[in-house]
């Protein structure tokens, strides 16, 4: 097949350090592989602002930019991967110009939006069918989001997945965290959102690690000074923290995925998390993770477990796979 031109539009890009990020990042580079051409279209090449509450975000603030920047490609195809201003921005040059284009998505901003300043979640849904509805096709990582979005008149969803890189995290890179053990491992967004401290204030042996940075940092680390907070890891840093540790505590409800589970499973650590969406259609192995509503069950049962179940199943993931699906979700931009 001839490489197609894609443009891709996102407010979350790097350096923001998050499973949309990842898995845009290696989307582009598998296509790119494929022959394909990717041009982003996100925050760095504009002007931009603190986003409120989480100030690690930048907003751009484009303006008719896009509108220009999406004629100056003329892409193929056109994918808007977020909500926020470039994605808004991109919506309404797609509708004025009679580009179709597909949409996905990611995160359940509805619910983080809530958590911070009480806005009626039916309101802000309300705006999230608008913009995805008039897409050619909204991408889902999950059937408990497909579930979810039909379950509030979202139309046309199509199915997407995910992946994870077997090579970067892997038992291999194991070291010791020279901490007492069990080592019980957290890694993301440190926001209200992920629900950390339901792992936090948990009574249990051995040593509580969290990885990440974000709004609630500061807070928690005052609140609990037992816990050790190593901050945002990546690459080698971040694999050798996945491996050296003897379970994965994953303690969101709203997650509409989780990268981090199948990262930590690539790497050997079995998973104890809530049965919610994201961990129920993550963790369909019940020998590389345990789901329970007793977090501290979960993790007393995640520590049975065997390392080599864990990586035996997140290897079955392959970004070049969730590259493909993509790839045949997307529509022409215009008729020819």
């Amino acid at each position: 097949m001839t490489g197609r031109r894609i443009a891709l539009v996102s407010d979350a890009w790097s350096p923001q350090v998050n499973g949309v990020v990842q898995t845009l990042g290696k989307v582009r580079d598998e296509l790119t592989a494929m022959g394909h051409t990717l041009d982003v279209i996100e925050p760095s090449g504009y002007k931009t602002i603190p986003c409120p509450t989480y100030p690690e975000i930048s907003l751009a603030l484009p303006g008719s930019a896009v509108d220009r920047r999406l004629e100056e490609l003329n892409p193929d195809h056109v994918h808007i991967s977020t909500e926020g201003p470039l994605g808004i921005m991109a919506w309404l040059s797609c509708r004025r110009r009679g580009r179709s284009f597909t949409t996905a998505f990611h995160t359940q901003f509805p619910e983080y939006i809530h958590k911070r300043f009480f806005i009626p979640l039916g309101l802000t849904y309300g705006l999230m069918r608008r913009f995805h509805n008039r897409s050619e096709g909204i991408m889902v990582a999950t059937p408990t989001v497909r579930r979810l979005l039909e379950g509030r008149g979202f139309s046309p969803i199509v199915d997407w997945c995910r992946g994870v890189d077997t090579e970067l995290f892997h038992p291999s890179k194991a070291g010791s965290f020279d901490r007492p053990g069990p080592v019980l491992l957290y890694v993301g967004r440190v926001a209200v959102e992920k629900n950390i401290e339901a792992f936090l204030s948990l009574e249990v042996e051995g040593s509580k690690v969290v990885v990440g940075d974000g709004p609630a940092l500061e807070g928690l680390k005052r609140k609990y000074p037992d816990a050790h907070f190593l901050g945002k890891k990546r690459g080698e840093d971040l694999a050798w923290c996945y491996a050296s540790a003897d379970a994965f505590v994953f303690p969101s409800r709203t997650d509409t995925f989780g990268l981090v589970m199948l990262e930590a499973m690539a790497s050997g650590t079995p998973v104890a998390a809530y049965p919610v969406q994201g961990p129920l259609d993550v963790l369909t192995n019940d020998k590389a993770g345990v789901m329970d509503e007793d977090l501290n069950t979960a993790i007393a049962k995640a520590l049975t477990l065997r390392r080599e179940d864990a990586r035996e199943f997140a290897s079955r993931f392959s970004w070049r796979r969730c590259a493909e699906i993509f790839f045949s979700h997307l529509v022409p931009a215009k008729e020819t």
